[in-house]
């Protein structure tokens, strides 16, 4: 084990809780193992490694990062994406290949989400030539978590959402058979309506969506009571 990864090991070790880690396994389809410690009590338990070892140095950002993707225990993931978060915005144009390493590698919603929202969302804000290149890859690679991610790195562009660039990639997937495609073409629709309700009613009412896509545009809509 890398040496930086030593105490943090131990510090999960010490507060692990069997019961907790079973269900946590078990609502996580039997994938993972865990240690069992909750995401309240696991972010504390960063922010105390973090004070007393402080962050990785960024020569060792990758090694670090794919070891913790190696690891059995899911914390591991959570904490380096985490990690990797804090780091995001000093990142250079190389930091992408990492995360389509760990997009694509263990994949499931609950890494998938935050590294596309959040890591390559912020990264192609910083980069945004990198943008059509691998976004264009990873819509043709038939890896649905690639696709995902090619929708999803938007959520939070509100304003800055290239919508030409998000229907193109919408219809590019109409179709799809993928539960977590149609979840997320509607989840980054129901997310911009919050900008621009107008133009996700629009959308919606002139394109032949999937069920689950169009039930998941208007939620925002219907729960706050936003008639168009």
């Amino acid at each position: 084990m890398h040496p930086y990864l030593k105490p943090l090991s131990e510090l999960f070790a010490v507060n692990s809780n069997e019961e907790i880690a079973r269900y946590m396994k078990q609502y996580m389809k039997g994938q993972y193992e865990y240690f069992g410690i909750k995401s309240p009590e696991r972010r504390e338990l960063k922010k105390e490694f973090l004070h007393r070892y402080g962050m990785p140095e960024i020569s060792e950002l990758g090694t670090i990062t794919r070891e913790c993707w190696e690891l059995p225990q899911r914390e591991y993931q959570y904490f380096i994406m985490e990690v990797l978060e804090k780091m995001a915005k000093k990142a250079d144009m190389d930091r992408i290949n990492l995360y389509e390493h760990i997009l694509v590698n263990k994949s499931w919603w609950d890494t998938v989400d935050f590294i596309s929202a959040v890591l390559v969302g912020i990264h192609f804000q910083k980069y945004p030539q990198q943008i059509i290149p691998y976004t264009k890859k990873w819509m043709k690679s038939g890896n649905i978590w690639l696709q995902r991610s090619s929708l999803l790195f938007q959520l939070k562009y509100k304003k800055k959402t290239d919508l030409g660039l998000l229907t193109k990639y919408i219809q590019q997937l109409q179709g799809s058979k993928e539960f977590f495609i149609n979840k997320a073409i509607g989840w980054i629709l129901r997310e911009y309506s919050k900008t621009d309700p107008v133009w996700v009613v629009s959308y919606v009412r002139d394109f032949q969506l999937a069920p689950l896509s169009r039930r998941e545009a208007l939620k925002w809509m219907e729960r706050k009571n936003v008639y168009i």
